[in-house]
């Protein structure tokens, strides 16, 4: 295995002096060296081939012993220094100081056809940002992480990416439900790549520490390695810097909202620099369509990072990285331009996105109160998100008293379905149908369309839990075919078709089936 090594992050930036592996606050500093932890019996239980390429490798490097050592953290690999991050962050809407790399150690930068790849280890063990935790990750959280990092980019969100799963070999102690009932459960790491994992969290330590002069450092380094094309760095710089980081976290979200994907820890330590989706936790698919859910326990009674909130709570984050970016500026009006330019923006991208949804090629003032109303009756009884809008690709609008027929398989509970419901529904399916009559695209045209932005398979978390479970035995073959389903999801896959189906009730309110905590 032969990688070609390059060495941005730890070569320009101010390194933590102290190199014991204790918890402790960290100054002045934008990472610590760490060594990851030796594990008991390191078993690979899955890669994936496209980053596998995507660093340079070919797939019989996963096969060598140094693959396998050096992504469970048994080895360092040569002439390189594993580090963890320094951060701060808000943490459901309050500062919580310095946070960190708690159980993420980032082992080294690969440069491949003109690109920048980070690789982390996720679960390697403590680092000086670990607090109270161990630094480790069970087997179901590396599962959920690994199949939803590439399920995620298969889906066209921008997303990190996942290399590699494995088994540590050790038990490690969780309380699944923060209820006092800690169990023991299957250690696993997860290898991550992206360009950079640098978070908000990165800018706000320093700007919280009154530490200017680190920071200009870091927003230099950050704009000469990922955002060149801004020019030397100044005031006019910075501002254009944050100006694109707001554009781009509003396309991730907007991205997110399409396929219906929420988060669940919006907190400013989770939002990549980038504009990337990072840290898969207790996320989740709507299934029933539902602006108010979470999928967080932690989050349950607030609901500050509900669906319908994700767009409000981009917002939130990107004024609080303003605050941090505003020492380098000294001047609030542009910044406050470009947040308000992000609510603008949101408008327009949504109903582009819900127009693109509804295969709608062409503007008309009726479309915002065509979709209002589809909100709402979607709202009506409980709704299924994915199939309903693949199945309305299908929709004639020759024949529109077929509406309802089309989109009954997306009904949870068909027996709520009344006279009054089945009457807005037929409403709105006439309106459609004369909205369709105002384009020009074929039938045939407008499905293609639909069907290529409304996917048919998207991870449920029932999904990852027959995954999780089959794991937990020993047998891995379910997260080899979630894998593939997801590589495609948004062609028809005859042989998944089950996949393509409501969560059973079985899942309804099974601990991993509907909420999780930050601890999943």
């Amino acid at each position: 295995m032969k990688l070609n090594i390059v060495d941005t992050f730890t070569a320009s930036l101010p390194a933590d002096p102290v190199l014991s592996n204790t918890r402790r606050q960290v100054e002045k500093a934008c990472f610590s060296y760490v060594v990851p932890k030796k594990t008991n019996k390191p078993e690979l239980l899955h890669v994936s081939l496209d980053m596998i390429k995507a660093l340079g490798l070919e797939a019989r490097d996963a096969k060598q012993d140094v693959f396998l050592n050096t992504l469970t953290g048994q080895t360092v690999y040569p002439n390189t220094t594993p580090y963890a991050m320094c951060y701060g962050g808000h943490q459901f809407g309050n500062w919580a100081g310095q946070l960190g790399d708690g159980r993420a150690i980032n082992l080294f930068e690969v440069q491949h056809n003109n690109k920048l790849w980070a690789v982390q280890l996720k679960g390697a063990g403590e680092t000086p940002y670990s607090r109270t935790a161990d630094g480790l990750a069970v087997l179901r959280s590396s599962v959920r992480e690994y199949l939803c990092s590439e399920a995620m980019y298969y889906l066209g969100v921008p997303t990190t990416r996942a290399l590699s799963l494995a088994l540590s070999g050790d038990q490690v102690l969780r309380d699944v439900l923060y209820n006092g009932n800690p169990a023991y459960e299957k250690g696993a790491i997860v290898s991550r790549v992206a360009p950079s994992f640098l978070r908000f969290g990165n800018y706000q330590i320093f700007a919280a520490r009154g530490d200017v002069n680190n920071l200009k450092i870091l927003v230099n380094y950050t704009i000469k390695h990922f955002f060149s094309n801004l020019g030397a760095p100044c005031k006019a710089t910075y501002i254009d810097f944050f100006k694109t980081v707001a554009q781009r976290t509003l396309k991730m979200i907007i991205e997110w909202q399409r396929v219906g994907f929420v988060h669940g820890v919006m907190n400013t330590d989770n939002m990549s620099i980038l504009g990337l989706t990072i840290d898969y936790g207790p996320y989740g698919w709507l299934e029933g369509f539902d602006f108010s859910w979470t999928p967080n326990t932690t989050d349950a009674q607030n609901k500050r990072y509900r669906f319908a909130n994700q767009p409000n709570m981009g917002l939130w984050n990107l004024y609080q990285l303003a605050n941090a970016l505003y020492l380098l500026v000294e001047e609030a009006e542009p910044f406050q331009e470009i947040l308000e330019a992000y609510k603008t923006n949101y408008e327009i991208e949504s109903l582009r996105m819900m127009r693109g949804k509804l295969g709608l090629d062409t503007e008309q003032e009726i479309d915002v109160k065509l979709i209002q109303d589809l909100e709402d009756n979607l709202q009506l009884i409980e709704t299924d998100m994915t199939i309903f809008f693949r199945n309305l690709s299908q929709f004639s609008k020759q024949k529109p008293t077929l509406g309802l027929h089309l989109i009954k398989a997306a009904f949870y509970n068909i027996e709520d379905l009344n006279a009054s419901i089945e009457k807005k529904w037929q409403e709105w399916f006439n309106r459609y149908a004369l909205r369709l009559g105002q384009e020009t695209l074929s039938c045939k045209l407008r499905a293609l369309k639909m069907n290529a932005v409304n996917p048919k398979y998207v991870l449920r978390n029932y999904m990852s839990q027959l995954a999780i479970d089959d794991a937990n035995k020993g047998d891995y073959k379910l997260i080899d075919q979630l894998f593939e389903l997801l590589k495609k999801p948004y062609d028809e896959q005859p042989e998944y078709e089950k996949w393509f189906a409501k969560r059973p009730e079985w899942a309804r309110h099974k601990v991993g089936c509907s909420m999780l905590s930050c601890s999943s």
